[in-house]
């Protein structure tokens, strides 16, 4: 194989494992009572209750979702809500 075609490889094979790896490092969403408000947050429930005090709800893979539910069981994000 010409030097080419193994540069070529090797870069085919590299974006495959970079693409790979992209997928581990998936961001879901929390619905969160920060504040006395509901909040969609990237964060962790540990990182949210040591920052914010807050109390998580559910956990979603995507921000659609979550925001879904926080529309469906409180109204809207924003709404008064608390961790009681």
């Amino acid at each position: 194989m010409p030097i080419r075609g193994l540069i070529r490889t090797a870069l085919a094979a590299g974006f495959v494992l970079i693409g790979g790896s992209a997928a581990f490092a998936q961001t879901t969403y929390g619905v969160f009572c920060a504040n006395g408000r509901i909040e969609i947050d990237s964060r962790t429930e540990e990182q949210m209750r040591r920052q914010r005090g807050a109390c998580q709800f559910a956990r979603f893979p995507f921000r659609m979702d979550a925001e879904s539910f926080a529309r469906r069981n409180f109204k809207k994000v924003g709404a008064p809500c608390s961790c009681r």
